[in-house]
């Protein structure tokens, strides 16, 4: 995405089309934009065009993009899982691992960032009926895998709203669900983590289209990602305008849930009553 959005500043700053892009690289426009908007590889040869293009003649500065191409061609870690993940959900964990402010609302069960493994377990296997163990257990190690950069040295911020139906609703038996209370009360006392809990009792709430993710980039060339799970594919919504939309609604619930000390005095309610 970075090196996509680095390209296509370039190649608006030289007043040249997409189609014009495309045919010095033997591609299409729209291959042009799937590579300004990071959603294709890159061949070097095709970065090295583009650049010869674009008037970049600087050694540096080529070399800097080209070894951006090189990175961005270099498969994650959790490649080693797709497996056993929706074709869509890959794109994600590489967004997530790369933002620097997390925004969530959560109305089916608890966020994945924030699940104990008996928790995600019993979350995985509901939602995987049929997969074998083993499949199970390897899409568990990958939820704590990524639960590892939220407690890292360089760990996002993350601000997250959970309707309370995703806490009373049970995964696992009541001692699973007295542990996953319990982490929630813990984790969300860490510095990087704002959580607040929307109570039942606040009626209906600008949340009414279902859960939402909102990724922001420490790279100002990179624009905000909303992301949405359906049940056979995902929405990335990465439009100025849709943003904004998704933005006032999380505001809006974060406006109308309590603070973070009280939803920690309602999760405490909850865990007593687990």
């Amino acid at each position: 995405m970075l090196l996509g959005s680095q390209l296509r500043r370039l190649r608006e700053a030289r007043g040249i089309t997409r189609e014009a892009a495309g045919y010095s690289i033997r591609a299409s426009e729209s291959k042009i934009s799937r590579m300004e908007l990071g959603r294709v590889s890159f061949k070097t040869r095709d970065v090295e065009d583009l650049l010869t293009l674009y008037g970049i003649s600087d050694e540096a500065e080529r070399e800097s993009l080209l070894s951006l191409a090189r990175e961005a061609n270099v498969a994650g870690w959790w490649h080693s899982y797709t497996d056993v993940l929706p074709s869509w959900f890959p794109t994600y964990v590489g967004l997530e691992g790369a933002a620097s402010l997390i925004r969530v609302y959560e109305v089916q069960f608890v966020h994945g960032l924030l699940q104990t493994e008996e928790y995600a377990r019993a979350v995985v296997r509901r939602g995987m009926k049929g997969a074998s163990a083993a499949d199970v257990e390897r899409r568990v190690a990958l939820r704590l895998e990524r639960q590892k950069y939220l407690l890292s040295d360089h760990a996002p911020e993350l601000h997250i709203v959970l309707d309370e139906a995703a806490l009373r609703r049970p995964y696992g038996d009541s001692e699973v669900m007295r542990g996953q209370l319990q982490h929630l009360i813990d984790i969300s006392r860490r510095p990087n983590v704002r959580l607040q809990v929307m109570p039942f009792g606040f009626g209906g709430h600008s949340g009414e289209s279902g859960a939402f993710t909102i990724l922001s980039f420490p790279d100002t060339d990179l624009s905000d990602v909303v992301y949405m799970e359906q049940l056979t594919s995902a929405l990335y919504l990465d439009k100025r305008e849709d943003v904004a939309q998704y933005e006032q609604a999380l505001k809006e619930l974060q406006q109308d849930s309590p603070g973070p000390e009280e939803s920690r005095d309602l999760l405490r309610g909850l865990l007593q009553l687990a």
